[in-house]
């Protein structure tokens, strides 16, 4: 098996992407934050501002496994992510990656963010 491809080297993208999650998520937050606190309420915008952050967290997070294993071999590491048990088995599901998904989070933090500005 080569050196990729091991059970160490998964825990540690698996530890490294819970790492960078938190400062990714309020690094591209705040801004959208700011725009809706004005107008609308605080849970409107730390909603619209964690869905907006998310999309854009998850596609750095899903370049991190592709660079780290090579696009040919993401499915292997999925694979072991879902072997594992209870949330850590959902908190980077696959389906989170997907573009379908992370286009239909992005624009529902739109509809948020339109909704605040027209109240």
């Amino acid at each position: 098996m080569s050196t990729e491809l091991n059970q160490e080297n998964f825990r540690r993208i698996y530890r490294l992407n819970w790492i960078l999650c938190g400062p990714l998520l309020l690094l591209f937050g705040w801004p959208y934050y700011l725009l809706v606190v004005p107008g609308a309420g605080v849970e409107v915008g730390l909603a619209g501002g964690f869905l907006f952050s998310l999309t854009f967290t998850l596609t750095i997070l899903h370049g991190h496994i592709a660079v780290a294993l090579g696009s040919l071999h993401i499915d292997q590491y999925y694979g072991w992510q879902m072997s594992k048990k209870a949330l850590s088995r959902l908190a980077f599901h696959p389906v989170l990656f997907t573009t379908r998904f992370r286009v239909m989070v992005f624009s529902i933090s739109i509809v948020l963010l339109m909704g605040s500005l027209v109240h």
